[in-house]
């Protein structure tokens, strides 16, 4: 029962992070907030994705590069230009890197207003960083493990990031609904999104990038948002638009 808490616990926390944090605000910029809030986002994602740490900086940059040039050979992850789901990891991990590292040719357009926090992204990146993660995760499940299938569950803890990203890069750009043509291959993934927070209407998202909330018909509850206005309503944030749309 520990395990599994443990478990459903790390999969909401890190997407959480990586739906509100990487995704709706460094890459999209949907709200704002101050240098000292962001460092405490930064922290937080931190220590939500761990060992798969993703860096906002180098995150923003490739989502904004995706939302550009979406389905075409310039596309960081289209499953149209890869030969399979490894590939297009594979793939989206080169081009990761060569943003991390500062060894890409990116317009200066996409790097406009990224997050960069130098230290963790340095601290974040580090391979001892990431293997001490995993090495937590390892020992806890030692600890707390009651059977062997348990074990099976820890490289989804090492690779959360990723793993939460070829959810929505490969399976929701080939299976799902539309409520919107768009210029691409972005599908909703899921009609009630319990699963990724509402990164899974990504055709909704694909058809209005700037828009907070992610759900658009009465059953698209974005679990995220309900937290963005919370956070609005705090002045910990403060959201750009309000472009809410009627339910469908």
């Amino acid at each position: 029962m520990v395990i599994l808490a443990f478990f459903v616990f790390h999969w909401y926390f890190s997407i959480l992070m990586q739906t509100f944090f990487l995704h709706r605000y460094a890459s999209h910029q949907m709200f704002t907030m101050s240098k000292n809030w962001e460092k405490v986002f930064y922290t937080l994602t931190f220590i939500a994705q761990g060992s798969s740490f993703l860096s906002p900086r180098a995150y923003g940059i490739m989502h904004r590069l995706h939302h550009a040039h979406a389905d075409t050979e310039e596309d960081p992850h289209s499953p149209s230009y890869s030969k399979g789901i490894f590939d297009m990891m594979w793939k989206t991990r080169m081009i990761y890197n060569n943003i991390l590292h500062n060894q890409d040719s990116v317009e200066a357009k996409f790097k406009k207003g990224v997050p960069n926090w130098e230290f963790m992204e340095w601290l974040g990146d580090r391979w001892v960083i990431r293997l001490a993660w995993g090495i937590l995760y390892t020992l806890f499940y030692i600890k707390f493990a009651t059977a062997w299938w348990m074990f099976l569950l820890l490289p989804f803890h090492y690779l959360m990031g990723p793993i939460h990203g070829v959810i929505i890069n490969w399976y929701a750009h080939r299976y799902g609904y539309v409520n919107f043509k768009v210029d691409d291959t972005a599908k909703n993934l899921l009609p009630l999104d319990f699963l990724m927070m509402g990164e899974s209407y990504h055709n909704n998202h694909h058809k209005y990038g700037g828009r907070a909330n992610f759900g658009i018909r009465w059953h698209e509850l974005d679990f995220t948002y309900p937290l963005i206005k919370a956070l609005n309503a705090m002045k910990i944030i403060k959201l750009k638009l309000n472009n809410d749309l009627k339910y469908m």
